[in-house]
């Protein structure tokens, strides 16, 4: 993660910031990469919307930027920039996500660097609309992973790509969890450690029926399994993307008449919101997905609650 660093920190043109401000960007990325362990693609994001933030003050300020200015800075200044990446079409989200990775950066040099800027803390995150998870239904679970079954001409695709679903739906990966994992990682047990965001691990239960699918793919599989080999091949033996993935499921719902929402991702949710209408816990829950809050774990609840009065209004005698 060295060479995202250096990409970063060399589109930072040092006739438009002092020195000492590209240091200090340097240091917060590497921060971000040896403490908190972000992934690469997660460094990219930060370091591309900390670039756009000192780009837009160097236009804003009228001159170079120094660490004088960063400590100067106002809510004007703030509410300023996010009207500019507001006016780039960025959706309240995306600024949210923009002011977040601001905040995080401005609490590195506070606390490791000893530039202040009281102002960071004030400004307060664009709405965002509320977006709760778009599962599928049991039956239509049941149908995708039939369908995928027989999607695929050769019988060893036809496995991989069953077996991929499974886990996705059977253990509430995401997409890359899954498409990560080595033959090494194939537990003897009937539990899989998984590396989630952050590199924060977790254990999940492997049910039955994920093993099976699994185990009839590696049989039919005709590439190398060793344990530091994927365990997820594409068809030229290469490890499996997750744009295949994705076009599968796009074929699958296309024949069985589901709507967009009906993802890979869609099938983590499934997994959450079916056993929450099992009786799962949400703590139990927070803990198979991995997830970092129980806020975010929560949204299974609301989905439930919807779920709950849209029955309600179709089938109870006094709605």
């Amino acid at each position: 993660m060295a060479r995202t660093r250096a990409l970063i920190t060399a589109g930072l043109d040092p006739a438009l910031y002092a020195p000492e401000v590209i240091r200090l960007v340097d240091g917060w990325l590497q921060n971000l990469d040896s403490e908190r362990r972000l992934s690469p693609h997660t460094l990219d994001g930060y370091g591309r919307e900390i670039t756009t933030f000192l780009r837009f003050l160097n236009q804003h300020l009228g001159g170079p930027v120094a660490v004088a200015d960063l400590e100067a800075l106002s809510l004007k200044d703030y509410r300023a920039f996010l009207a500019h990446r507001r006016n780039d079409g960025l959706s309240p989200q995306s600024q949210a996500r923009a002011l977040s990775g601001l905040r995080t950066f401005f609490r590195f040099l506070a606390r490791d660097q000893g530039v202040s800027n009281a102002a960071i803390s004030a400004i307060r995150s664009p709405k965002r609309p509320k977006r709760l998870p778009r599962p599928v239904s049991v039956e239509d679970a049941a149908k995708l992973l039939d369908e995928a079954e027989l999607d695929a001409e050769e019988p060893w695709l036809a496995a991989r790509d069953l077996a991929v679903l499974t886990l996705l739906y059977g253990a509430g990966l995401r997409i890359n969890e899954g498409l990560s994992l080595n033959h090494g990682d194939l537990p003897t047990t009937d539990e899989l450690r998984i590396l989630g965001k952050g590199r924060k691990e977790r254990i999940v239960p492997l049910l039955p029926v994920v093993r099976e699918a699994i185990d009839a793919y590696v049989k039919l599989c005709p590439y190398a399994k060793t344990a530091e080999d994927p365990l997820f091949y594409g068809a030229r033996g290469k490890r499996l993307q997750s744009g295949i993935v994705q076009r599968l499921m796009q074929r699958l719902r296309a024949r069985l008449g589901l709507p967009p929402s009906a993802t890979p991702h869609a099938l983590r949710h499934s997994f959450a919101t079916h056993l929450l209408g099992a009786g799962g816990g949400l703590r139990t829950i927070q803990e198979l997905l991995g997830h970092a809050s129980l806020a975010s774990t929560q949204h299974y609840t609301e989905l439930d609650i919807v779920d709950l009065v849209s029955i309600y209004e179709k089938h109870h005698p006094g709605a």
